[in-house]
């Protein structure tokens, strides 16, 4: 389901972008100097396009709003923190790395030497 209507939306994706390319310029940046077609500076009637538009923006806004939503069931069923508790590996299995803690340390295990409270001095050079 989620394939379905993420391929639609990028249909409506790339023929929103047809269509806005497609369309006369009305002149002017964010709506400066107006259209020049009306002395009283009204919008004209919408053409053919324009309502094509709107219709393509609509329909991207509600694949948008449809894949979040299956986006966020699809995270809730096998999402990260859906596992938690769930199969666990044995102790023995070598996929999972082991920790050590001190406590487990034996007298046979070789421990890095403890710090001392000076510095070390380099040495001397001959």
């Amino acid at each position: 389901m989620y394939n379905i209507v993420l391929t639609i939306h990028l249909l409506i994706i790339l023929a929103l972008c047809a269509v806005v390319l497609v369309q006369r310029s009305e002149g002017g940046g964010l709506g400066i100097g107006g259209g020049g077609g009306n002395p009283l500076g009204g919008r004209a009637k919408a053409n053919p396009l324009t309502t094509v538009t709107w219709v393509l923006a609509a329909a991207f806004i509600a694949t948008s709003i449809t894949l979040t939503i299956l986006s966020g069931q699809i995270a809730r069923s096998n999402g990260v923190l859906g596992d938690i508790g769930g199969d666990q590996a044995p102790a023995g299995d070598p996929s999972v790395p082991q920790v050590i803690l001190p406590s487990d340390l034996t007298g046979d295990a070789i421990l890095p030497p403890a710090p001392n409270d000076g510095p070390v001095a380099p040495p001397p050079v001959e």
